[in-house]
């Protein structure tokens, strides 16, 4: 069915209005769900530990190892995973990495010893490699340029609900789940991780491919939608790993990855040893208690992130915004280290981090999209995530090696480093203010 000239080119028309509105209804959830279960599961180790360091001698050392050899792992398959998403078709692979990562998690639950965890945790990392540039790719093929910064910021909002809800839950299941002979903390991987199978079930039964595939969509509507991408689409060349190794030499997609990675290494040292330093506040507290006060960083950080992303679409800023938002959370983590045991200046000092390391994510992607040029933008992307996410090991294996058993804070000093530096870098990058938006006066 060929689009009315004027549906077609009309961007606030009432088609394009009613189509936009039935994509982010039927398809955000779905994506949604996906990624705060995803991150949910890869950082719910953070609360497991504060029940099996017992059952299974493990240090800060060790946990900060566990922590970080995930990341090896992800890093190593994202590309191959993302170039079989392509030739399979995004509901079939989602799926797949849903369901896969989902008995991964339930498996770490019966793991008895540190080799076993280090293990579930590589196969985890494997396991869940791709979604995230997956997730953003699959949004290409269903939101214009003008909607993908909104389905972005609302993608990014899946790690501060993860967090939250896995603090919540994961306190909570620590202190009252003991089914069938079982420790508590065997729970928190088994429970937290059967949902991921349902999803990646609901995925692959509820998530289509691309507009001509909606059945919620009329003839009319996923045509126009279609157009409308087909119109914004730029050729390249295939994304082979030859083709990332060629777009990190542009310097600019090397200093946003390089200054990512470092940004990584503070957001994951927040993630995984949060509940350990709120542990280390009050030896008294009940793992619920952990949970609830562990939450709380989380929610400021989740609402500074949506003021800040707004704040930074409004005005068409990012490079300041990233910048400000990284020293905020070098500020946070040093007042952590500073009120390690007084619990009300400790918690805002955690907050202030979380509102770093989590305020950066909208302005730093709508931020690297407007600096790359096309040629390089989907491999320039994938290739900033793919080395960025190395982060996610330097920061936890830096920040249990350094701290003892008696002050996770010490280990700090790293992420602080890394995030000054991050900032430092992201000075020297030229980003243009973008179009349609009010200069600041």
């Amino acid at each position: 069915m060929s689009v009315p000239a004027a549906a077609a080119t009309t961007a606030d028309s009432p088609l394009a209005r009613r189509t936009v509105r039935k994509v982010g209804v039927r398809v955000m959830p779905i994506v949604l769900l996906l990624y705060i279960f995803n991150y949910m599961d890869r950082a719910n180790i953070g609360y497991a530990q504060l029940g099996m360091a017992k059952e299974l001698t493990i240090t800060a050392a060790t946990f900060g190892v566990a922590s970080a050899i995930f990341f090896l792992a992800y890093v190593v398959f994202e590309v191959p995973s993302n170039m079989i998403m392509k030739k399979v078709g995004a509901r079939l692979w989602l799926s797949r990495i849903a369901v896969s990562w989902g008995i991964v998690t339930v498996l770490t639950g019966f793991v008895a010893s540190v080799t076993h965890l280090m293990i579930a945790r590589i196969l985890l990392g494997i396991a869940e490699a791709g979604l995230f540039p997956g997730l953003l790719l699959y949004l290409t093929f269903w939101f214009r340029g003008k909607e993908r910064g909104r389905a972005i910021a609302t993608l990014a909002l899946a790690q501060p609900i993860a967090l939250i809800l896995g603090s919540l839950f994961g306190g909570w299941i620590l202190d009252h789940v003991h089914w069938f002979g079982m420790s508590s903390w065997q729970w928190v991987f088994i429970l937290q991780g059967a949902p991921a199978v349902l999803i990646g079930l609901l995925t692959f039964f509820c998530l289509p491919n691309k507009p001509a595939d909606a059945k919620f969509l009329t003839a009319e509507e996923s045509s126009w939608l279609q157009a409308e991408i087909d119109r914004e689409y730029v050729p390249e060349e295939k994304e082979t790993f030859l083709g990332q190794l060629r777009a990190v030499r542009d310097g600019k997609v090397l200093l946003l990855a390089i200054s990512n990675l470092f940004i990584a290494c503070g957001l994951y040292g927040l993630t995984f040893f949060l509940p350990l330093i709120v542990k280390q506040l009050d030896p008294k507290y009940s793992s619920t208690n952990i949970g609830l006060l562990g939450a709380i960083p989380y929610v400021v950080g989740a609402i500074g992130m949506l003021l800040l992303a707004r704040n930074s679409d409004r005005t068409g800023e990012r490079k300041g915004h990233v910048i400000g938002t990284v020293l905020v959370a070098a500020i946070g983590f040093f007042g952590a280290m500073l009120f390690k045991t007084v619990p009300a200046l400790s918690l805002i000092s955690l907050s202030l981090a979380a509102i770093g390391v989590l305020g950066y994510l909208a302005p730093y992607w709508a931020m690297a999209a407007r600096v790359l040029s096309k040629e390089h933008t989907a491999v320039g992307l994938a290739a900033i995530n793919s080395i960025a996410a190395l982060g996610g090991f330097f920061g936890p294996y830096a920040i249990g090696l350094a701290a003892t058993e008696t002050d996770v804070t010490v280990g700090l000093y790293f992420p602080i480093g890394c995030l000054v530096v991050a900032a430092v870098m992201l000075a020297f990058l030229k980003v243009p203010r973008d179009a349609g938006t009010r200069a600041k006066k």
